[in-house]
């Protein structure tokens, strides 16, 4: 048998710059950090991905992505996988939503690899399984189309982002979602509590909240800031994604990642 592919990605900034590896949220792709790639790539070897089914990744980079087959384990080695393609042996991590929960999981289970990590309106327990195998359940059914009506209300604090350039190019990649990999990535997020293990983490880390943020809201972030030892703590007025405010998480991360 053939091995996987790899997950999509793309790689900007210099060369010999230390390695920075930016992961998206559930629904989205690697477009999701465009806003912050000018100021990132002045210090940083960036590399962004796509999660299984989305973007440019196909689901066959999974496992096994038949249902409830699926962890965040799984993702976690998927990213490595790409660290290790580009020899890096260590390197600093920035993730939303699911993709800060990965940057947890990796700086948790392999704090020899993480250099520092941001969590950016991010979790270490998404909530109870069932939502997200009922919704696993339907995007297996009908795919993502369901999911357009009521993703701009939890996406953005401004319902008017979701109409710009940007946040049509995000539903976008949400519409087109392979619903198998959208599905197993939900199974990851039902079966996700880093809660136990958030004490291993001895990497740097930033925690940034979204004070109008739905799915995460700012008790998420503080659990987070507050279990991780030395972690600092920003909540910013923004919704989920919380690069509809760009110039505010620039300003945040940059300062972390100095």
């Amino acid at each position: 048998m053939s091995p996987a592919p790899p997950l999509h990605h793309d790689l900007a900034g210099p060369v010999d710059a230390p390695p920075l590896i930016l992961g998206p949220s559930l629904g989205t792709s690697s477009a999701l950090w465009e806003p912050q790639l000018a100021s990132l790539t002045r210090t940083f070897r960036v590399l962004r991905f796509d999660l299984p089914g989305h973007g440019g990744s196909p689901t066959a980079a999974l496992p096994d992505p038949a249902p409830g087959r699926t962890t965040a384990r799984d993702l976690a080695a998927l990213v490595l996988r790409l660290a290790d393609a580009q020899g890096w042996d260590r390197f600093h991590y920035a993730g939303i939503s699911l993709g800060g929960a990965l940057g947890a999981h990796l700086a948790a289970f392999h704090p020899e690899r993480v250099a520092s990590l941001a969590l950016v309106c991010s979790s270490a327990h998404f909530g109870p399984a069932a939502p997200w195998l009922l919704r696993a359940d339907l995007v297996r059914r009908e795919g993502t189309a369901p999911l357009l009506a009521t993703s701009p209300e939890r996406w953005f604090a401004d319902a008017a982002t979701a109409d710009t350039a940007f946040g049509r190019r995000l539903l976008g990649t949400l519409a087109e979602a392979d619903p198998a990999g959208y599905a197993a990535c939900c199974d990851a997020l039902a079966a996700l509590d880093l809660r136990p293990d958030l004490g291993r983490i001895t990497a740097p880390t930033l925690v940034v909240g979204g004070g109008a943020d739905p799915a995460t809201p700012p008790e998420h972030a503080r659990e987070l800031a507050g279990s991780i030892p030395r972690a600092a703590l920003e909540i910013l007025d923004c919704g989920h994604l919380a690069v509809e405010r760009p110039e505010a998480l620039d300003a945040v991360l940059t300062a972390h990642f100095r």
